[in-house]
């Protein structure tokens, strides 16, 4: 039963990667059918750099995911400290209403947040106006909950007396709350800034609708290209930004494997 096993495997890597390495190869191809290799290019790729809307896209989804993502994991720290040291049944309310924008249907979300924004700039007379500022708000919403669901478990994974040692040895709470809490925490904060950054980057739905003309994501822009015809570009774009993703994929793992090896080492020793 080892083999079946091993097939089953096979076949559900190949139903994942195959339509990724396809894209890849098409990337290269000097056609822009997408059903007939006709010779190898790289002239996609240079065009890629040359046009604008493209790389203009690629520089606001970058914006928006690292700032939304940087700020979401403060926000979403603080307020998992401040839910961790609530009684029984408000955390309990407070992480139930938590979980609610992960459960709520996207559309519903960016409807929502849309309507909001015209709300306040026509009836509060704020002037808001659909670009960056909007998609950061909207980003930031959507982001929060799964900083918070990242942060929360080592919280309650954290042994209370080592700070509490720390405030008995002389330390003041800020400085042991930067010297012993943010150390035992920090695996979740990583954890929900990249979730953040992921999510933000991937995200469509809810750019689509907090999203001005001249302030477009990427995956909003490619959308956009679908109503026509889908350039080769993407496909070369698409294959840049997996190949990044992989290396460091790799370069952690590395990493990790490096830092394992090292602390049985340490233990024999």
């Amino acid at each position: 039963m080892k083999w079946l096993s091993k097939v089953y495997t096979g076949l559900i890597m190949a139903f994942l990667y195959l339509p990724i390495l396809v894209l890849i190869a098409f990337s290269f191809n000097q056609s822009k059918s997408r059903a007939v290799f006709t010779g190898f290019t790289l002239d996609w790729y240079k065009e890629l750099f040359t046009n604008n809307l493209i790389l203009q896209s690629l520089l606001n989804t970058l914006i928006v995911a690292v700032i939304s993502s940087v700020l979401a994991t403060l926000i979403g720290t603080s307020a998992s400290i401040g839910i961790h040291r609530m009684n029984k049944r408000a955390k309990k309310f407070v992480m139930n209403v938590t979980y609610l924008p992960i459960i709520n249907p996207e559309i519903v979300t960016g409807v929502s947040l849309m309507l909001l924004f015209v709300f306040v700039r026509t009836k509060l007379n704020i002037p808001l106006q659909m670009g960056i500022g909007t998609l950061l708000i909207a980003h930031i919403t959507f982001s929060l909950p799964y900083v918070i669901l990242n942060v929360m478990p080592k919280l309650r994974q954290m042994d209370n007396s080592i700070y509490e040692a720390a405030l008995d040895l002389g330390c003041s709470p800020g400085r042991a709350f930067f010297k012993v809490v943010l150390p035992e925490i920090m695996p979740g904060i990583l954890s929900g800034f990249m979730m953040a950054f992921t999510y933000s980057l991937d995200d469509f739905i809810i750019s689509y609708f907090t999203s001005g003309p001249n302030s477009q994501t990427l995956p909003v822009t490619i959308y956009s290209m679908t109503r026509k015809k889908v350039s080769p570009e993407i496909n070369a774009l698409s294959t840049i930004l997996f190949l990044v993703v992989l290396a460091i994929l790799l370069a952690v793992n590395i990493h990790d494997a490096r830092k394992e090896r090292k602390e049985k080492a340490n233990m024999r020793v």
